[in-house]
């Protein structure tokens, strides 16, 4: 379960042969149905990377229908590389030869200990293209947001169809919507609507919503009322009723403590 689930999934079809892997398919599911793309907006790894160096203060390319059109990008990576070569050809072609957080993990990790140099000698094109890639990422996140989860990443495309499904995210009150726009503008991914295949539920559009018409979705699955939170009713009765009753109560006392004193003042007066 703490492997990557990409590197499963392509190494259980490439060693499947005609059975289902029906153990990382399960897995995935789960996922999917409780996070869905809220695993990309909060738990991955290589967004965070990825939104670290687009903070750097440099112009930013805005989303466009181009940007959106290369969004799908991603689902034919997933048919081609995550599905049809592990079968067809028994490879891992995604990790094989784009992934770059293997890259960057494995080996730009295992060559930067200086007991491992006997190994640059043994780098072939294969390593030459992929460290390219991952540079070329890097630096594209710099100017474009999340480059890799928008355009690349499959991972993010399979759970993108869990979107509707999903137990957490972001949701949208149609009631409340106006259609004016702003969440779509706010969002820096290339969605159409919130909450649709390409949303990360990252929330940032909660705050620029006029009329409160999205919220998170499953939080009363994690968030417990607040057991200090006063009773709207005592035996029954509406607190509200029973308050009315008491005002009156409260109200008059004033005025008999201010005759009372009066009339102690009356006597003195005339005893003196």
């Amino acid at each position: 379960m703490a492997a990557c689930p990409l590197g499963s999934l392509q190494n259980a079809l490439s060693a499947s042969d005609t059975r289902l892997p029906a153990y990382i398919f399960g897995i995935i599911i789960l996922f999917g149905l409780l996070l869905g793309r809220t695993i990309c907006g909060f738990l991955c790894p290589v967004g965070l990377g990825q939104e670290l160096l687009h903070k750097i203060k440099t112009p930013k390319l805005k989303k466009s229908k181009a940007t959106r059109v290369l969004s799908y990008l991603k689902y034919v990576i997933l048919v081609v590389l995550v599905v049809i070569v592990p079968i067809v050809f028994a490879v891992p072609g995604f990790c094989e030869y784009i992934c770059p957080a293997g890259t960057f993990e494995g080996g730009v990790g295992l060559l930067s200990n200086i007991k491992n140099e006997a190994l640059l000698a043994i780098l072939g094109p294969l390593f030459s293209w992929k460290f390219s890639l991952l540079v070329l990422i890097s630096v594209a996140s710099v100017f474009i947001y999340r480059v890799f989860c928008r355009f690349l990443c499959p991972l993010g495309a399979i759970y993108g169809f869990f979107s509707k499904l999903a137990l957490l995210g972001v949701k949208l009150d149609k009631t409340k919507c106006t259609d004016c726009g702003l969440c779509i503008s706010a969002c820096k991914m290339d969605i159409k609507k919130v909450g649709d295949h390409e949303c990360i539920h990252c929330g940032e559009c909660i705050s620029v919503c006029p009329t409160k018409a999205i919220s998170w979705k499953g939080s009363k699955l994690f968030i417990k009322a607040n057991e200090t939170d006063a009773p709207t009713a005592i035996d029954g009765k509406p607190l509200t009723a029973l308050l009315q009753k008491q005002a009156p109560m409260s109200a008059t006392k004033p005025e008999n403590e201010d005759v009372s004193a009066n009339t102690e003042q009356n006597t003195e007066g005339r005893d003196a």
